[in-house]
């Protein structure tokens, strides 16, 4: 596996059983069969529960069940995860970082006890509500809204809609975002939707050309009344949604550089394997020069990722660290997932060999949670103080 500085020589030993877990998970459950699920739109979702049992959800989380274990070791997680299929690290990621953080971080202790424990162990599958059909980058305009069920009641009647939500037809509960227009201000609060519910629909999206081994979907809510139990009682505008989005960055910004390494190493392996004009097309400059370029750039995006994690260990980290590494990593891994794929010539289209797979995968990554653009904005209004867009 590449790490060409020895990062890894400083991993603890819980870290290194994390690592070794998840590749040996990855190797002999997930790997022999991620092409076919790629190529048939499906994720394997018998493997859920195993997921769950090996502590794979939300493990740097502490108590009703899980371990707290280090930000470096959540990292590496994702990492193996994403080596595999940008997919099962999503499925991993959502439920984590996008649906048990808000309930940990927010939820009541009785929303805690009832569903941490059981997201934990995939015993419940969960999605998180936030991208509308026509607000995705501007997620403050969000139309999505709760009210009153009654001026004698405290529940609750939601209607709206989310897109690109990934886990949603498959998921037990989500956990839906909707301005409040039962106050003045309309804030944006956060609620635990089941969804069995009257008037909640979760359509799978279809044909999708990326991300193909990940279960997409939308959420309709119709009148859908919610007691005001459900209500996330510890939160109140875009913090909630926004907070959720850097614990699921920041995951991504370690797994795309597993999915950079995983074509890497296939292409550097095919190089020493293929032969044309007498001996293997390892030994020549040019596909030498894009080897060595691609160590280079993964090996940039793994010191970015540990020093994520050392900021987020001490309580430093800040949203806009995460957007940068998130930008620098996801763009790292479409382009040299392209220049494997490249290595691997005509055989490289096929779905025998992971690149181009991740290549595709990696043209959502590069656009959920934030785009490109909408980081690289961030990174600017930070610098200069300026912003670009209100």
């Amino acid at each position: 596996m590449l790490d060409y500085v020895d990062l890894e020589a400083d991993l603890s030993a819980e870290e290194r059983m994390i690592r070794e877990t998840a590749r040996e998970f990855v190797e002999d459950r997930v790997a022999p069969d991620i092409a076919e699920h790629w190529l048939e739109g499906t994720f394997p979702t018998d493997l859920i529960p195993e997921m769950g049992e090996i502590g794979f959800y939300a493990p740097n989380l502490d108590g009703y069940g899980l371990p707290g274990v280090s930000e470096t070791a959540y990292g590496v997680l994702m990492q193996e995860l994403e080596a595999c299929d940008s997919g099962l690290r999503s499925m991993a990621s959502v439920q984590g970082a996008l649906v048990m953080y808000p309930i940990f971080a927010y939820g009541s202790e009785a929303q805690k006890d009832e569903w941490l424990p059981k997201l934990g162990t995939g015993e419940a599958v969960g999605c998180f509500g936030l991208t509308e059909p026509q607000h995705g980058s501007n997620p403050t305009g969000m139309e999505t809204y709760a009210e009153r069920a009654g001026h004698a009641s405290d529940d609750y009647v939601l209607n709206g809609s989310k897109t690109w939500i990934t886990n949603s037809p498959i998921a037990d509960v989500a956990v839906v975002w909707a301005r409040d227009r039962s106050t003045a201000e309309q804030s944006v609060r956060g609620f635990l939707v089941e969804t069995n519910r009257d008037g909640v629909s979760t359509n799978k999206i279809g044909e999708k050309l990326s991300l193909r081994a990940s279960i997409t979907g939308e959420i309709g809510l119709n009148d859908v009344h919610v007691p005001a139990e459900n209500v996330l009682p510890d939160v109140e505008g875009m913090k909630g949604p926004l907070s959720c989005l850097t614990q699921a960055r920041y995951g991504i910004a370690w797994g795309a550089v597993g999915a950079a390494r995983n074509c890497f190493e296939t292409a550097c392996q095919y190089a020493r394997d293929r032969e044309q004009f007498g001996g293997p097309i390892a030994r020549f400059q040019l596909q030498q020069e894009k080897l060595a370029e691609m160590a280079t750039q993964i090996t940039l995006a793994q010191l970015l990722a540990h020093r994520l994690a050392s900021l987020k260990e001490r309580g430093d980290l800040r949203p806009q660290h995460v957007s940068m590494a998130k930008r620098n990593n996801v763009r790292m891994a479409r382009e040299q997932s392209r220049i494997a794929r490249e290595i691997l010539g005509g055989n490289g289209i096929t779905a025998d060999y992971s690149p181009m797979r991740h290549l595709a995968n990696m043209e959502t990554v590069y656009t959920y949670e934030g785009t490109h653009d909408i980081h690289s904005l961030i990174l600017g209004q930070d610098l200069t103080g300026i912003a670009a867009f209100d």
